[in-house]
Order: C-alpha cells, then structure tokens, then sequence
C-alpha cells in the first residue's frame, strides 16, 4: 500500500483540473502516492474529463457538494494512508515538493504536519497571499505569514527558506499525518470554507502537536479561484469563522478581552468596505458578527471539550502583540520587522 494521498476537492472545476493536473502528475511519483480527486457534486464535465484523461486518478464521488471543509472530511474519513496532502485544484507543483516534505516527516516524527512554501502562480518571484511562508496568529486571533501581512506581499529572495515552527498551514496545501487528522475531528464542516484550516491547527497546537513550514517545497498557488477577495460571501465567512475559531480554542483567560477589543477593528473594516463604496461587504461583516453571537450556543459544548484536551495555553507560534497596530501605526509590514517577535521567540 502507498504511503501518501494527495487529495484534491473538486466542485466544477475542469478547467482548472486541465490545467494543473500536468504537473501534478508529472512531479508525483506514483510509486509513492496515489493522487485523489473528491468531487464534490460537479455538474459540469470534470468526472468525465478525468475518466478519459486521467484513468490512474483515483475518482471519489461525494455526491453533492459539502463545501470545503466537509468534502475533504467525507474524501477523508474512509482513507488508509500515512500521509495525506490537501491540494487546492489551482496549485501548481513543482520537482521533489512531495518527497521533500515526507522526507521531512520520515525523520522527525514530532512534526504533525508541513506546509511548503507558496508563491503566486501569477508571479513567482512572489508569496501568494494564502500562507505564503507558514502561517501565524497575533494575539487577537488576526492572521498574517511569513511574507505576507494583510495585504502586503513580500518579494522571494530566500529570506524565509529557514524551516520554522508555524501556528496554521494554508489549505492550498496542508500535509500532515491522517491519523493526527482524525484525531482532532477534521474540519469543522459547519465553517464551510475560509479559515478552517487555521482553526484545525489551533486544536494541533494546543494539543502539543508541532507544524512546520519546510521551504525546500514549494508550490505555487492562483488564489482566488473559487470566490474573489472582494466578494461580500467571502467577507462574511471570514470574519463569522474567525471568531467562531476564537470562540471554540481561545483560553478563557484572554477570550472575554480579546472579544471587546475585536468589536472596534471589525465594524473599523465594515467603514471601511463603506468609504470603498463596497455596501455588500460591509454589510457582510455585521452579519457575520450577528450569526456569530447566534452560533455560539451551539459551540458551548466544542468549546469546552476543546479547551479540556488542551496541553498547550499560549503556543509560542501566537504573536504576543496586534498584527493590526505594527502594520498600521507602526509601519511594519514585513514579517522580517516584527523585532517583539524576534524576542518573543528567542525567549
């Protein structure tokens, strides 16, 4: 039996598949890894196309589309391998981004799992805005990267090719150990899509459990293929999931404060969608804050359970100031500056 499934969820997406799939098999070695793609409901001719041009893909048919989060739970829960790798159906691979990373597993097995490092497919001397370099949190439950802060992209000149402890690995290409996977219950299929990558590996890492981002890796990512950042659907399940996330792993000791604080930057961006002209995405935010406060009487039980199984308070990967005040008062927008960081790590 092999040792590695790369999965890619797939939802009307031929086009994309014709276009990366070349790749894909040309820099996947089938002795070692089976490649995998979970159709999620597609009523165009994706199966078909693959039938016909691909007879060594393995084809699971869900049946319906799950959205994200649960598809890859349902393509998933059945399998039988070591190793599996979530793949965005718009990544670009490049020569040895598998055994790189299962190499790396191999021989250090308190890793749970790796992200390589990932450029944009527009511009490869670029991060791609969706974890470019290994993902981190700041103090608030704010997102940023190695690379990438915001909506700044750094140039690639090798300044973040050291492998390095991370808090999240992009869902563009997430590998990690399947049995770890279930362990921690999957994705929360409840989230649908956007940020429940992260919120995955905040129950890794309050369990002990190490990430890493191994840029010897790299692959190279579209980014927006299914919804464009500006669209309002996008906005809305981005700021609901972040807080949900917050909700269901944050500490008791630093949840109320970071709940209080969290209402000015967030209704601070809704003006912001305002003054941009963009009525719909401000209007996605109060309704993501909205259906948050209703949710959380059904995560009360999650959350409790969460924070129970929790071995690890505040991982050393949890910037200990706001992402929000360096980038925007301070000026510091590459990851590079974040000399607090710097100490805080050293520590």
């Amino acid at each position: 039996m092999k040792q590695t499934a790369v999965v890619i969820l797939n939802w009307n997406g031929r086009k994309l598949l014709e276009q990366f799939l070349p790749s894909l098999c040309m820099y996947t070695s089938p002795e070692n890894a089976d490649i995998i793609v979970a159709d999620n409901g597609s009523t165009d001719d994706s199966i078909s196309f693959l039938e016909t041009n691909y007879p060594q893909i393995i084809i699971h048919a869900l049946g319906k589309n799950y959205g994200f989060a649960e598809g890859y739970n349902k393509a998933l829960e059945n399998l039988n391998y070591q190793y599996v790798v979530l793949l965005n159906s718009d990544v670009e691979v490049s020569d040895h981004w598998l055994d790189t990373a299962i190499d790396y597993l191999e021989k250090h097995s308190e890793i749970t799992a790796i992200q390589p490092k990932i450029l944009s497919l527009n511009n490869k001397n670029f991060f791609e805005y969706a974890g470019a370099c290994g993902g981190f949190l700041d103090k608030y439950g704010y997102p940023f990267c190695r690379g990438r802060i915001l909506n700044t992209l750094e140039e690639d000149k090798g300044q973040y090719d050291e492998i390095t402890p991370v808090f999240w690995i992009s869902g563009a290409c997430l590998i990690i150990r399947l049995e770890e996977y279930k362990n921690v219950g999957g994705l929360d299929a409840n989230f649908f899509a956007h940020q429940e990558e992260i919120d995955l590996c905040w129950r890794l890492n309050a369990r002990n459990k190490k990430l890493v981002c191994v840029p010897q890796s790299v692959v190279y990512h579209v980014g927006g293929a299914t919804l464009d950042k500006t669209n309002s659907r996008k906005t809305y399940l981005n700021f609901r999931n972040n807080l949900l996330m917050i909700y269901k792993n944050m500490p008791e000791s630093d949840y109320k404060t970071t709940m209080l604080i969290r209402f000015f930057p967030d209704y601070l961006s809704a003006l912001h969608f305002v003054l941009k002209g963009q009525i719909s995405n401000a209007i996605a935010v109060g309704k993501a804050r909205m259906d948050f406060h209703r949710l959380k009487k059904q995560y009360k039980t999650i959350r409790e359970e969460n924070l129970k199984k929790s071995r690890i308070n505040l991982p050393e990967t949890i910037y200990s100031r706001s992402i929000l005040r360096e980038y925007y008062l301070t000026g510091k927008k590459k990851y590079s500056q974040l000399t607090e960081w710097k100490k805080q790590k050293n520590r």
